[in-house]
């Protein structure tokens, strides 16, 4: 049984126009008032590069708004606890810790490193914009130019999914439009198979699991996960209870003192969906900026400086209908932070 309990958090991005009846006014304080959020709260997501005011980003938290800007705020864009430290390359920098898998003249798989944003928030459509951004959009656009326009959106060229800026591991980039809808079907059909090694706080009893929670967004626009209510499968959720249908599926593969290493399979697509799951499971993962508890003490968070959370297999149909898989291992930091912890 899981608790049941609804668990807000902010997710997808959003964006405001400012309305004729507001005077100019700092940032920060027209920002909290928009997202009924503290002024400290606003300025960490100025700080953090998460706002953007009219396509750019601000100077600092204290820029004028005035009526008919526009202000969008990605919330993927926030930093996990202790990640803006001196050893760490600028994001800008970190274009160049992407690495290339395996490509064909249809796709690329490449292993994306946490701290990288996979792409710009979506009212940056220009292509010199998006190509010299600090996102993974920015190196594909610069490396395949080919891409552009292919996909569904310019912000995310040959973009079939995604992963959160401060996961990382594999994902792959349609070079053409015609492997892009491939992929696409294949995403919507749940015949790629995707797998993640995550760290979660707390001793997981079970060696083997399946949450299935659905995951909902509230009024206000944030994200819950449902507490099930009766017997739920992806058939059936829709017409038992509000939510979209979610399944995330894990084993455990190793326990630490107060920390359970797992391998995670999702068999949907929803925004955060490990990372929620596993928090309504009342087992945040190590490292997460959004989805923790505040009670929960989070010194080994701080210590790891990102979210432990790596797609590290892959696995999809090519346009000839050859099953492609490919595999990523366990970032250094990642291999080091485990090789620390008491068992």
């Amino acid at each position: 049984m899981f608790g049941a309990a609804d668990f807000w958090l902010f997710t997808m991005p959003e964006t405001f126009t400012v309305p004729d009846s507001v005077a100019a006014e700092r940032l920060d304080r027209w920002l909290a008032g928009a997202l009924g959020i503290s002024r400290s709260q606003a300025e960490r997501l100025i700080d953090n590069g998460a706002v953007t005011l009219n396509g750019k980003l601000p100077r600092k938290a204290g820029d004028q708004v005035v009526p008919r800007d526009t202000v969008a705020v990605d919330y993927s864009a926030v930093r996990s606890p202790g990640a803006a430290t001196a050893d760490k390359p600028p994001e800008a920098d970190r274009r160049d810790l992407v690495r290339v898998v395996f490509e064909t003249a249809d796709y690329v798989v490449v292993d994306k490193p946490s701290g990288l944003a996979a792409h710009p928030p979506e009212n940056v459509a220009d292509r010199l914009a998006i190509e010299t951004s600090a996102t993974l959009s920015g190196w594909v656009l610069s490396r395949y130019p080919e891409t552009w326009g292919v996909g569904e959106y310019a912000n995310r060229p040959g973009m079939p999914h995604r992963l959160d800026k401060d996961a990382s591991g594999l994902m792959v980039i349609a070079r053409r439009q015609g492997m892009f809808s491939a992929l696409k079907r294949q995403f919507k059909e749940r015949t790629v198979e995707k797998h993640y090694y995550a760290l979660a706080h707390g001793a997981i009893e079970a060696d083997t699991g399946t949450i299935d929670f659905p995951l909902d967004r509230g009024p206000d626009g944030r994200m819950v996960a449902r507490p099930r209510i009766e017997s739920v499968t992806l058939k059936n959720v829709a017409s038992l209870q509000p939510g979209k249908a979610a399944l995330t599926e894990f084993t455990v593969l190793k326990r630490f003192v107060n920390f359970t290493f797992l391998e995670v399979r999702i068999h949907s697509g929803r925004t955060h969906q490990i990372r929620v799951h596993f928090f309504a499971y009342n087992h945040p993962l190590v490292g997460d900026p959004l989805y923790f508890n505040k009670k929960l003490r989070r010194d080994k968070d701080k210590e790891l400086g990102r979210i432990f959370l790596h797609a590290h297999s892959l696995a999809f149909a090519d346009l000839s209908g050859e099953r492609a898989a490919y595999e990523s291992r366990l970032p250094a930091e990642l291999q080091d932070f485990l090789t620390g912890l008491p068992a």
